[in-house]
């Protein structure tokens, strides 16, 4: 167990530990150089292929018309979610999608993988630290810089410290190899283990310092207190994803306050990707019109 760990478990509060924390930078415990200055920053845009999700899985869309969609949308960056990659691909596949990429002048803002890291060491989590470690490969080959992965659920009589732990050694058992690939994970504030910043914050913590770790952070999945939340990841991340509603405490949604995000993020001295991860109706009618929206907000 690493002195980072000792001392977070010792201080038996988790919510405490988070909100602790100090910003990140190339380093998930040294602050950005402009963290809580407020800045005027320009982001760079992109779309996750989970936005068409539905063209993506029925057949009707590939990887490469997303790209070549992406294209035409003039986005500078492009998001190729794991979930619509052709079944058993080789290198020559992955090398396909960056040659596309690069056709239209485009970059491979990231990638993101499914994992539950939230489980006792054990054959299932080390299937899981494999699945990482393989996607780290692929992201490699097909020039992602940055991989999402999930954190997991909180399995019945669990308590949140252990969870903690078991999240952030499988994340330590990872980073190395990640680091020797160059690509960045961001843990993402998914639900789960993840679903209120100190916890989130908290498995940061515990992993410790490391330049090839931070926080992916979605606009849409903190149910509670959404933008207090996210103003305390913030610090933390290394990319973002904006998703087109957030969650009000009663349990309903509202529409993301674009502004109010790209404040809270220049008061972070965030000036990374800023991803598109659109979960609405008429995703072909609507992606458009947002990122409009997005152009004059973040760019």
């Amino acid at each position: 167990m690493s002195a980072t760990r000792r001392s977070f478990l010792k201080a038996g509060s988790v919510a405490a530990a988070g909100a602790a924390l100090a910003p990140l930078s190339t380093s998930a415990g040294t602050p950005r150089p402009n963290a809580g200055r407020r800045l005027e920053t320009s982001m760079r845009l992109s779309l996750a292929a989970y936005s068409m999700r539905d063209a993506l899985t029925a057949g009707d869309m590939d990887l490469f018309a997303f790209i070549d969609w992406c294209a035409e949308l003039g986005l500078p960056g492009t998001e190729l979610t794991s979930y619509y990659f052709e079944e058993d691909f080789e290198d020559a596949y992955l090398h396909a999608l960056k040659r596309r990429a690069f056709s239209h002048g485009l970059a491979v803002s990231g990638t993101a993988v499914r994992n539950d890291f939230c489980r006792p060491p054990g054959p299932e989590r080390d299937e899981d630290i494999e699945h990482v470690r393989q996607w780290i490969d692929h992201a490699a080959e097909f020039y992602a810089p940055h991989i999402r992965i999930f954190a997991g659920d909180l399995p019945d009589g669990v308590d949140t410290a252990t969870g903690i732990g078991w999240v952030a050694d499988a994340i330590v058992e990872v980073l190395e190899h990640a680091a020797a690939r160059g690509v960045v994970l961001g843990l993402e504030n998914h639900g789960g283990i993840t679903a209120r910043a100190a916890d989130h914050l908290a498995i940061v913590e515990a992993v410790g310092d490391h330049p090839w770790f931070g926080v992916n952070l979605d606009t849409g999945n903190y149910r509670t207190d959404a933008y207090d939340e996210l103003a305390m990841a913030a610090p933390y991340a290394v990319n973002v994803q904006v998703k087109h509603a957030v969650h009000r405490n009663d349990g309903s949604t509202a529409p993301t306050d674009m502004e109010r995000i790209r404040d809270l993020l220049d008061a972070a001295g965030y000036s990374g990707w800023v991803v598109l991860e659109y979960e609405g109706e008429n995703p072909r009618e609507r992606i458009p019109e947002y990122l409009e929206t997005m152009r004059r907000v973040f760019a």
